[in-house]
């Protein structure tokens, strides 16, 4: 029994995991043109020994390893034939322990399609053999093979094995690739861009319709570039988000979405991110937003204090963006009073991923630069952003700008103790190991959180009533 490997045994392309684990070394990047001049056998081999991917994060087809076990148990001889190099192929097989023999690529023949079926007759000495595959390469293996194992093969495949040769199973266990396309965009994140309406709420400008349709045109943007941005980050950081106990359910972490969707996806959204943004006339701050994102997901995020820095401007680009958008810009209160409350949820996010290290982590979560001694301290710090947030909403409330709205600014002082109770309640979810990766995303699940919202807009709504 001859096993492919890539979109076979494993739910993904080893030799598109070779270039995003190698995407960050702006060093390999430069190489890889080279290695490519040499041939692809070449490219395959050099990818496979600079990127070092470990065989125990990868995602497996788990119904297919199973079907293998039982033919393992049953006697029959299975081989690990693969177009992937042989540094890589062999590491699966040595991970695995149910492959009897390998045959891969080694650095001048690239084994697919017919050089395969060759290398596979020449191994087996014309002994007859069953193959499992994927897609349209495989058709020369099954030409020459004596049964077919169809692992998640598109209709079109499946029908052209059929007729070259006699199937044997069939092993259909993933999802349509539009819901976990869908996934991968992460809609539940686009709350977040909420914010581009705040400064219209500040400015006392609720019935200003112009400025809230081209805010509309803000939000859009803002969640079409963030799904890019979201795409970009979970290719860059497969390994770590693999590790992680919630982040390797992802789509493409876990293998569920094609590898190659990620590079067509991303760029058509920036481009329509950006035309949004710049009909509603802040071109330039969506550009600013995802140079910074981009910055975050290849270097910013491993270094300590300044992901939680930089997740807190994140945050904050989104009110200028509002305020350009609607000609309502951020206040100097606005801003102050945002900045501290954002570097709040940062961290929280933070704090919450190192009480959710497992045992022998080595007391650091992957792709981060904090230790789990850092949290008594991270902690500290957040909840005395939150505190210090609620302090300058309270100067804010009290200020001569404030005074001057109308008649019934005192109700804003509602806000500060509402605000208040809001944040420690987060940091008391957090603390108790209830928060999830995101509070943003934990706050749009809690009632309470809405409760509190939704007394926040009737406070504002309530105060700008003519009296």
């Amino acid at each position: 029994m001859c096993v492919d490997m890539d979109g076979t045994l494993l739910n993904t392309d080893s030799l598109i995991e070779c270039v995003f684990a190698l995407i960050k070394d702006w060093r390999a990047m430069f190489a890889l043109f080279g290695w490519l001049l040499k041939g692809k056998a070449h490219l395959k081999q050099q990818l496979a020994l600079h990127a070092r991917l470990d065989p125990a994060l990868l995602p497996y087809n788990t119904g297919l390893l199973t079907w293998l076990h039982e033919q393992k148990r049953l006697g029959r001889r299975l081989i690990l034939a693969t177009a992937a190099d042989h540094v890589f192929a062999d590491a699966v097989a040595r991970h695995l322990k149910i492959f009897d023999e390998v045959i891969a690529s080694d650095g001048l023949d690239n084994l697919r399609g017919k050089a395969k079926a060759d290398a596979i007759h020449r191994h087996l000495g014309g002994q007859p053999y069953a193959y499992a595959g994927n897609d349209f390469s495989d058709l020369e293996i099954w030409r020459h093979a004596e049964a077919a194992v169809l692992v998640n093969a598109p209709k079109s495949v499946c029908k052209s094995a059929a007729a070259v040769t006699q199937i044997e199973t069939r092993v259909d266990d993933r999802a349509p690739w539009t819901r976990t396309l869908l996934k991968a965009l992460r809609p539940h994140q686009w709350i977040k861009n909420i914010l581009v309406f705040v400064p219209i709420v500040t400015a006392s400008a609720l019935f200003d319709l112009s400025a809230w349709g081209d805010a509309l045109l803000m939000f859009l943007a803002f969640c079409c570039t963030a799904s890019a941005i979201y795409i970009i980050n979970d290719l860059t950081d497969l390994a770590a988000d693999r590790q992680h106990h919630r982040k390797r359910n992802r789509p493409f972490a876990s293998g569920a979405l094609p590898l190659h969707h990620g590079p067509i996806v991303a760029p058509v959204l920036l481009l329509v991110g950006g035309g949004l943004a710049a009909l509603a006339g802040a071109f330039t701050v969506v550009v600013a937003y995802a140079v910074c994102s981009i910055l975050y997901s290849f270097k910013l995020k491993s270094l300590a204090l300044v992901d939680v820095f930089m997740l807190a401007t994140l945050y904050t680009i989104r009110l200028f963006g509002g305020g350009e958008a609607s000609g309502y810009p951020v206040s100097l209160w606005l801003l102050g009073f945002s900045s501290f409350v954002f570097l709040s949820l940062a961290i929280v996010k933070r704090v919450a991923e190192l009480m959710a290290l497992p045992p022998g982590n080595e007391g650091k979560p992957a792709g981060r630069g904090y230790r789990a001694e850092d949290l008594s301290i991270m902690r500290l710090m957040g909840v005395a952003s939150t505190f210090t947030s609620c302090l300058v909403l309270a100067l804010y409330v009290q200020s001569d700008l404030a005074l001057g709205l109308n008649t019934l600014d005192v109700l804003y002082w509602a806000i500060v103790p509402l605000m208040l109770f809001w944040q420690c309640r987060i940091w008391l979810a957090t603390t108790r190991g209830e928060m999830h990766d995101d509070p943003i995303v934990f706050a749009a699940r809690d009632p309470i959180s809405w409760v509190v919202c939704g007394t926040v807009f009737a406070i504002v709504a309530i105060a700008h009533l003519p009296v």
